[in-house]
């Protein structure tokens, strides 16, 4: 491909609202340009990057025993009311009407699609298990669009669903997929991991998110440091012995704390360690208000409160709402005396003495308060975010954070829509059970960003080689030069025919604009035809090493073929 026949539009400086790197790269490198806020077109040489990764995938995903389809980008609402989700996926979906006043929504997921469909053509065990996938454009009107395209309101997703009759063939192709993901990852070049993850609004169990590693990740994973555990944060069960200390259990005593709110204010005046302090939140558990304890120095894990009680969601409850129920701020919560809602606490409350909490009155604290004698909780449990320093919760070694950019989700979804929406098959003995579904996620278009966060440089963009939307970057310095230009075609028409993709700066510009181009680009190898054209002699740099050599161009083929099998 000639450069001056393609659209690669470079820009020089940073743009102002590109916070990270593989935002501001593929900016400037011209891959990308944005059309509204979350919503990009994606230029030639994003293209064939994406096509790349779609290909890396679509082989995988074959290879495991997926079959490729396309379905509507836009979907009956009845479908979303037949599975609930009309209802309970938030302001994320995307409506709309016709002209005939039906509603519509531009699909954030298809398992709405799937389930419909499979359900309408299978009606046997015998046409089971079966698993469907596509690549297609999906659309959520995320609250705040950042980072690019890492969290956009359109982007591109291989979305697969399995279909089953008995949980064993489930469990199969989940573990077939697991690995099809690593393979696919592992082919991309990313340094990632997977970690056990909460399914979400998705619904389901038994999940796992496939996150690179970056510290631009919204993400937090927590892993050990002698093992391969590793979980998403909300995920990683704590598993600390906590052990009741033996000193002196005093009298219960309320004491003045005026304008003393947050754990550091009330245990700096009080003199007693943040692990001395119990702290009290109220949480609303779908309809159902609940009193969570844990202790001072640990925050409330939310989906832990959530899977507790099998809740669809667990929030915090707004100072309102904490007036109203318990009659104080949330300054002054605690548990001493609370009898209209239930008390759910962290393991670490059930051996916590002498401790210090909340009066239920403003600017009053008690001191030496000791659960059994002072309050009475109806469940100790795990409540907590692990924390760094935690014991791993496969016993091996402690735990480490690092941040990460979910690419991948896997899910065990059970019957959770085929129960919904009828979608069932009859079994060996005639009779009727609801197919048993897996789902398997892919944010291709985030793939791409994800692997510009780990190969780049201060210059620009440093693509694997199976990746990169050209193999090598071949520029003729002076196009208006003869020998130069003759050369630069012949090993234009040479490489092509050997079965490279190359990209020919055949451009009248700078020899610097063309090189600074070249770096931002990020093409494995660069091959520039200067000065010494006339004697059949280039310089061939590698991206990634910037190792510059010499060479005739009788020894071209076989340097590059060399290089790139190197790297």
């Amino acid at each position: 491909m000639k450069q001056s026949k393609i659209l690669i539009p470079t820009i020089k400086e940073n743009p102002a609202d590109a916070d990270i790197k593989s935002h501001q790269l593929l900016l400037r490198a011209g891959f990308i340009r944005q059309n509204a806020s979350g919503i990009y077109s994606y230029l030639p040489l994003a293209h064939k990057v994406l096509r790349k990764i779609e290909a890396i995938v679509r082989e995988e995903m074959d290879l495991a025993g997926g079959v490729e389809l396309l379905m509507p980008a836009m979907q009956a609402a009845e479908l979303w009311q037949e599975s609930g989700r009309w209802y309970s996926y938030g302001p994320e979906l995307m409506r709309l009407k016709d002209r005939h006043s039906r509603d519509f929504a531009l699909g954030a997921t298809h398992e709405e699609v799937i389930t419909s469909l499979v359900r309408d053509e299978i009606k046997t065990y015998k046409k089971l298990p079966i698993t469907l996938y596509q690549i297609q454009t999906k659309f959520r009107d995320e609250k705040r669009p950042r980072f690019g395209i890492l969290r956009g309101r359109e982007f591109i997703m291989k979305d697969a669903y399995s279909f089953h009759s008995t949980q064993k063939s489930l469990d199969d192709i989940y573990e077939k997929m697991y690995q099809a993901y690593i393979n696919i990852f592992s082919r991309c070049g990313l340094n990632f991991r997977a970690v056990i993850a909460d399914s979400g609004a998705m619904g389901g169990k038994d999940t796992h998110e496939f996150m690179v590693l970056s510290e631009v990740g919204e993400d937090t994973i927590a892993y050990s440091d002698s093992s391969n555990y590793a979980a998403n944060i909300e995920m990683a069960p704590v598993i600390t012995k906590y052990e009741k200390t033996s000193e002196k259990i005093e009298e219960l005593e309320k004491v003045k704390t005026e304008n003393k709110k947050t754990i550091e204010e009330v245990s700096s005046f009080l003199h007693v360690s943040a692990e001395q302090c119990i702290k009290s939140l109220l949480f609303k558990v779908d309809d159902k208000y609940v009193l969570v304890l844990v202790r001072g120095d640990h925050e409330v894990n939310d989906i832990k409160l959530k899977n507790l009680f099998g809740a669809a969601n667990a929030e915090l409850a707004s100072a309102d709402e904490t007036k109203e129920i318990l009659g104080c701020t949330i300054g002054s919560l605690g548990p001493v005396g609370i009898s209209n809602v239930d008390i759910v606490a962290d393991n670490a409350i059930e051996n916590i003495t002498s401790a210090v909490c909340g009066a239920n009155e403003e600017d009053y604290h008690y001191k030496n308060v000791n659960p059994i004698r002072d309050f009475q909780v109806s469940q100790y449990t795990d409540l907590r975010f692990i924390q760094e320093g935690d014991l791993s919760p496969d016993g091996n070694g402690t735990i480490l954070f690092a941040k990460g950019i979910e690419v991948g989700h896997v899910f065990k979804l059970g019957t959770r829509y085929s129960e919904a929406m009828g979608a069932t098959y009859l079994d060996e003995n005639g009779r009727n059970q609801p197919m048993i579904m897996g789902c398997y996620g892919i944010g291709v278009s985030r793939t791409m960003a994800s692997i510009v966060e780990q190969y780049h440089d201060e210059n620009g963009i440093v693509w694997p080689v199976n990746i990169a939307p050209f193999d090598l970057h071949l520029i003729a310095v002076n196009m208006k030069d003869d020998d130069q230009s003759a050369l630069a075609e012949e090993l234009y028409s040479r490489l092509k025919e050997a079965g490279y993709d190359l990209l020919m700066d055949d451009r009248q510009e700078r020899p610097g604009v063309k090189f600074a181009d070249a770096d931002l680009i990020g093409l494995p190898v660069r091959i520039t035809v200067g000065k010494k054209a006339s004697e059949g002699i280039v310089e061939v740099k590698v991206r990634k090493t910037g190792e510059v050599q010499e060479v005739y161009k009788e020894q071209l083929a076989d340097t590059i073929s060399n290089i790139l099998t190197s790297l």
